[in-house]
């Protein structure tokens, strides 16, 4: 089958940054489901993988945390999808990546398609959304369904693809006023689209930013890139005895400042549950099965932004190197595989 990889950690420019390759058909067992890719999409954690990660022994690393595609074969321990299946989902760190014509699954993390997307638009959506709903409901503990509970929530880098599933989430599940921040005016009104209440802009100081729109201090904040830098805004900007979620990798994080006004603190990392197979690891397909049905009655909608082309190391690189500009607007999906010769 063919494959798009990596042998060595190169800039994205270098031609062997990404390389297309193939490899043997793989084939299911136990719990997995053997799926036909015919969507992915592309995360920064696929390009900081890529630049960090030097794969052993020479071996060829495939990246790619997003899919969407049919079911082929199932393991004999499987119960929960059947061949034909048409399925979507964000895979597993520890195991090799989507960027592939056939691919192995564990059943518990993977969610139906929603009948009224195609590929490219539900591949758009596992990890972002898996990651946005585990930090608003699960990690700061917002109740959902619940439009009586009130407050305020501010996001951090609310255009990316994590904060455009996050906006819509937060605007349509909770009573909360819902704050996006972003810095480009193009940016900016892709999230008032997406529900924000308000929009103001990370590239000035947070709290001079929430005083303009006469909201002082918020309840929550979930911050989504540049943390570190963001941190004493961050603080300044959250009420005492606020809950502050991140997703980035911070260089390093004082977290004594958060003492002073008893203010919480919540990682999100969404493979922390098939990394570790913990015994609430179905949540995730529980919560992509829900997803679908909001999806299917126009609750939510896809963060599709941009159509890169077949699955190519050629069309991979040029979407790492937009992820990497730091300039992406939603989400990025490369659909099918060359033919062959």
């Amino acid at each position: 089958m063919k494959a798009v990889g990596y042998q060595q950690s190169l800039p994205i420019d270098h031609p062997a940054s990404l390389i297309d390759f193939e490899l043997p058909e793989p084939s299911a067992s136990g719990h997995d489901l053997l799926v036909e890719v015919r969507a992915v999409s592309v995360n920064p954690v696929d390009a900081k993988i890529r630049a960090n990660v030097v794969p052993e022994n020479g071996a060829t690393k495939i990246l790619g945390w997003d899919a969407a595609g049919i079911v082929r074969a199932v393991g004999d321990k499987v119960s929960l999808f059947k061949p034909g299946d048409r399925v979507m989902y964000a895979g597993d760190l520890l195991r090799s990546g989507t960027n592939c014509e056939l691919h192995l699954v564990d059943e518990r993390i993977v969610g139906r398609m929603p009948a009224n997307l195609s590929f490219e638009a539900a591949a758009a959506l596992p990890l972002t959304t898996i990651t946005a709903w585990e930090m608003l409901f699960e990690r700061l503990q917002i109740a959902r369904f619940a439009p009586s509970v009130t407050g305020t929530l501010l996001i951090v880098g609310a255009a990316g693809g994590v904060g455009s599933v996050m906006v819509q989430l937060a605007r349509k599940l909770t009573g909360l006023t819902v704050i996006g921040t972003a810095s480009r005016p193009e940016s900016q009104q892709w999230v008032r689209d997406l529900g924000a209440d308000h929009v103001i802009d990370h590239s000035h100081p947070l709290s001079e930013e929430l005083q303009k729109i006469g909201i002082p201090q918020v309840d929550y904040v979930a911050s989504l890139t540049h943390t570190d830098q963001h941190l004493p805004e961050i603080v300044a900007s959250l009420a005492p005895q606020g809950k502050l979620g991140l997703i980035d990798d911070p260089a390093s994080l004082d977290v004594m400042l958060l003492k002073r006004k008893s203010i919480s603190l919540h990682w999100e990392f969404m493979y922390t549950r098939s990394m570790f197979a913990t015994a609430d690891m179905i949540e995730q397909h529980r919560l992509l099965t829900t997803v679908a049905h909001m999806i299917e009655a126009g609750v939510l909608h896809s963060t599709l932004t941009e159509r890169f082309g077949t699955i190519n190391a050629d069309n991979m690189r040029r979407a790492h190197r937009l992820i990497e500009s730091g300039q992406a607007r939603g989400k990025i999906v490369l659909s099918g595989f060359d033919a062959s010769p």
